[in-house]
């Protein structure tokens, strides 16, 4: 018997299964929509609506602003297994890309490495007026032919990018040095150190440019903050001048907003995976 007395109603009981279902799909799926989950546990749509409003005001879960897709939180450490630290990057990225895409207008991407490409985490597509690419959150992109790619590999040590380059290389086929059709790598990468943001306006998707400024926790690129605009529109030199400060600081302020929210052993779990 609990204190007080009272037995714990069945309703009860049903309840918090029901909650702990939710919540273990919410984990399993990674980025689950409400007709997901209810598909996944048998609930009721209705129900598992409630259970989600009830979980994020628990902490334990949060919605992803464009795509109604619901996350496990960092504070559920019963389920560290099923959470990424570059989750919860995106959770402290979408205000500032919010803010910052009503501001410019072209759509901005969230990018972490995965393998040897590189994956859009999150993106504002969805609400910017000149994007005509939607459904971009899960897309990997090259490595090497995309300004978040640039600007990772310019960032890292010379150990840690000539191993992500033997990786790209033994995948790909290609061989060093490697030319794309925006130059040779090396001068590129060093154009971005100077220009301390990725460029991008020939390779990939000609008819697009793109500039990407590093995320950074401790001393090393977490992740990328790509903006993209149409090149019948901007030339590559314009955009810098328009973009490159708002990108750079955007990009910092979410870099100062990830300290102390992610710790030692977090950090370490993601280098290792990453």
């Amino acid at each position: 018997m609990p204190r007080g007395g009272k037995a714990i109603s069945d309703s009860s009981i049903r309840a918090l299964e029901r909650g702990v279902a939710v919540l273990q799909a919410v984990n399993r799926l990674h980025g689950a929509k409400p007709g997901d989950i209810a598909e996944y546990t048998g609930i009721p749509r209705p129900s598992v609506y409630r259970l989600l409003k009830t979980l994020a005001e628990m902490g334990m879960v949060s919605k992803d602003h464009f795509s109604n897709r619901w996350r496990p939180t960092r504070h559920v450490k019963s389920l560290s297994s099923g959470f990424r630290e570059e989750d919860w990057v995106c959770q402290v990225a979408v205000p500032h890309m919010i803010q910052l895409g009503r501001d410019v207008l072209w759509p901005l991407d969230l990018m972490t490495l995965r393998g040897y490409h590189m994956e859009v985490r999150e993106s504002t597509h969805q609400i910017s007026p000149y994007s005509v690419q939607h459904g971009m959150v899960g897309k990997q992109v090259p490595l090497i032919e995309t300004a978040s790619g640039r600007v990772l590999l310019a960032n890292m040590a010379d150990p840690d990018r000539q191993a992500l380059l033997n990786l790209f290389s033994e995948a790909t086929g290609q061989k060093p040095p490697f030319i794309t059709r925006d130059g040779v790598l090396e001068t590129l990468l060093a154009k971005v150190r100077k220009l301390g943001v990725g460029i991008r306006s020939a390779d990939f998707t000609p008819e697009t440019g793109s500039i990407s400024a590093p995320i950074w926790y401790e001393d090393r690129v977490f992740a990328c903050l790509t903006l993209i605009w149409s090149t019948s529109s901007l030339s590559l030199e314009k955009s810098l001048l328009l973009y490159r400060e708002k990108l750079l600081q955007t990009a910092d302020a979410i870099s100062r907003d990830l300290v102390g929210n992610l710790t030692s052993a977090e950090i370490a779990q993601f280098r290792e995976a990453s």
